[in-house]
C-alpha cells in the first residue's frame, strides 16, 4: 500500500457530458479491485450517487473533491484523508474537462482538480461519430491548459474493428496515447432519473451486476498495465491529510451522545466526512433507515437527515406513522435535527399530499422544473447548526416545491447567485433544501454534537 502524498492516481475526464466518464471510471475502479488493489474512489463535483456506483466497485467510501464547495486548499488534503493507504486512487471527473462554476473560471473543474491533485489525466472520448476529427478533438483538449497533464485517452462507444483502426490512426499523430477502446454496449446499463443515475442503495443487486459487468468491459477494452504505470508517474504531494480530528475537540466529560443519521433507500445523499466530523466531535453516530426502523436508535438526542428521493418513496415514508411520530417528538424536544433537502421534506406536512412527520409548517409537492446549482448563503441567526453570521457554500437541486419555501425564522440567506432566504429553524431543527460540505465549515458538526450533549434523550410514549 502506498502512503504520504505519492499515492497512484488518476483522473477520468471527457469533452462533455454523457461521454462515459462513469462507465469508464467505475469500470476501472472495479478492474483494479477485482485484481486486488485498494483502490480509493472519488468524484469532483456535489454527486452523491456517482460515489455509491464507486464505492460498490471497490468496497471503499466514495468520496467527492469540490473545490467551490470546500476550498481549492482543501482539495488535495481531503484526498489523501481519502485515499490513505489505497494502492491506487481514480477520481472521476464532471461535465466537461474544462467546465466549472459558472461564470467562476475553472472553479471546481475536473482540470482545476487534477491540477491541484498533481495528477494525469486520461479522456474519455465518445467516438461514435467521428473517426479522423478525434486526434483534433484530443490536440485541442491537450493544448489548452498546458498545466493539465493530457496523458491518455480512451475511446468509448467505438462500432467496429475498422471503426478502431481509423481512430487509432488518426491518434498516432496527436501525440496522446490511446490506453483504451471500448464497444458501444449497453448490457452494464445504469438507470436515470430526474438527477442523474439511480442510487446503488435503491437497486444493490443489478447495481452489483452492473459493476462486475463494468469491470469485465474494462479488462477487455483497456491497458490496465499502462494506466497503472501512468497513475504511478505522479509526484508526491506537499499537503498534509485533512483530519477530522484536528478540526473538531470532543467533550472532555467523555460523554457520547447519539446522532442518528438517517439512511436506506430514500436517504442516500451523504459526504463521509459529516459522520467523521460528527465523531470527531465526540457523538456515537447510528445510522437507521426510515422506511424500515419504526423507532429512531435508542438513546437518539440528535438527528442528521440528509438528501436522497423521498419523493419516490413518499408512500412508504408515510406509512412508518410510528417512526414519524418519533421524529415528532424528538423535534418537539428541543433536540438538535439538521435536515437538508430530502430531509427538509420528510420534516414537512406532507409531500404529494402524502403525510409526513409534520414537523414544519409547509407542504412540498413534485414539479417538472429542475432547481440546480450553488449557492452562497448565511445564518441569519443563531441556530442548532451555525452561528449567526456562518458563511457556507452549498449546492441546491431538486425538482420539488415546497410552501412555503422559508418560515418566520429562515435557515439561510442566501447571498450569491441570488438574494432571498430560504428554509426553516425552529426550535433545534436547520431544515433547508441547500446542501452544505462541512469539511468546509467544520464548526457546524461542533456545533450539533455540543447542542445534542445538553439534551437528555427522548423516551418513547
Amino acid at each position: 500500500m502506498s502512503g504520504g502524498g505519492g499515492i497512484p492516481r488518476l483522473v477520468i475526464a471527457a469533452p462533455s457530458s454523457g461521454a462515459g466518464k462513469t462507465t469508464v471510471a467505475t469500470g476501472l475502479m472495479a478492474a483494479f479491485a477485482e485484481a486486488g488493489l485498494a483502490v480509493s474512489p472519488h468524484k469532483v463535483g456535489p454527486d452523491y450517487i456517482d460515489p455509491g456506483y464507486h464505492s460498490l466497485a471497490t468496497g471503499r467510501p466514495g468520496r467527492n473533491l469540490d473545490a467551490y464547495l470546500c476550498g481549492p486548499d482543501r482539495v488535495a488534503p481531503l484526498f489523501l484523508h481519502g485515499a490513505a493507504g489505497a494502492d491506487l486512487a481514480v477520481v472521476e471527473g464532471v461535465m466537461g474537462l474544462f467546465d466549472g462554476a459558472s461564470g467562476m473560471g475553472e472553479l471546481s473543474s475536473t482540470a482545476q482538480v487534477a491540477k491541484l491533485l498533481r495528477a494525469p489525466v486520461v479522456l474519455v472520448v465518445d467516438a461514435s461519430s467521428q473517426s479522423r476529427s478525434v486526434a483534433a478533438l484530443v490536440h485541442g483538449f491537450a493544448s489548452w491548459d498546458p498545466e493539465v497533464r493530457l496523458a491518455g485517452v480512451i475511446l468509448n462507444k467505438v462500432g467496429s474493428d475498422r471503426h478502431e483502426a481509423l481512430l487509432r490512426e488518426a491518434m498516432e499523430s496527436s501525440g496522446v496515447p490511446v490506453l483504451g477502446a471500448l464497444r458501444r454496449d449497453g448490457r452494464a446499463g445504469t438507470p436515470s432519473r430526474h438527477l442523474g443515475l439511480v442510487p446503488v442503495a435503491e437497486r444493490r443487486a443489478e447495481a452489483l451486476a452492473s459493476v462486475r459487468e463494468l469491470a469485465a468491459r474494462v479488462r477487455e477494452g483497456c491497458d490496465l498495465t499502462a494506466l497503472l504505470a501512468l497513475a504511478r508517474t505522479v509526484p508526491e504531494l506537499p499537503d498534509a491529510p485533512w483530519d477530522p480530528a484536528a478540526e473538531v475537540r470532543a467533550d472532555a466529560s467523555g460523554d457520547r451522545p447519539v446522532i442518528a443519521v438517517a439512511g436506506g433507500a430514500a436517504f442516500t445523499f451523504a459526504y463521509a466526512e459529516h459522520a467523521e466530523l460528527l465523531t470527531a466531535a465526540g457523538a456515537e453516530v447510528v445510522p437507521f433507515d426510515p422506511l424500515r426502523d419504526e423507532q429512531l436508535p435508542p438513546g437518539t438526542r440528535g438527528l442528521v437527515i440528509g438528501g436522497g428521493f423521498p419523493e419516490v418513496y413518499a408512500p412508504d415514508l408515510s406509512a412508518n406513522a410510528p417512526l414519524r411520530a418519533a421524529v415528532a417528538r424528538l423535534a418537539a424536544s428541543g433536540a438538535p435535527v439538521s435536515a437538508e433537502c430530502a430531509g427538509l421534506l420528510y420534516l414537512s406536512r406532507a409531500i404529494d399530499g402524502k403525510p409526513m412527520c409534520g414537523v414544519l409548517p409547509a407542504e412540498a409537492r413534485m414539479t417538472e422544473r429542475l432547481t440546480l446549482g450553488y449557492r452562497e448563503a448565511v445564518a441569519l441567526a443563531d441556530n442548532a447548526l451555525a452561528a449567526a453570521g456562518t458563511r457556507v457554500r452549498g449546492h441546491e437541486f431538486h425538482r420539488t416545491v415546497l410552501e412555503p419555501g422559508a418560515g418566520p425564522r429562515p435557515a439561510w440567506g442566501l447571498t450569491h447567485p441570488e438574494r432571498r432566504v430560504e428554509g426553516f429553524v425552529t426550535g433545534g431543527v436547520h431544515a433547508s433544501y441547500l446542501h452544505v460540505h462541512w469539511a468546509a465549515e467544520p464548526s457546524l458538526a461542533a456545533r450539533l454534537v455540543a447542542g445534542a450533549a445538553r439534551r437528555a434523550p427522548v423516551a418513547a410514549p
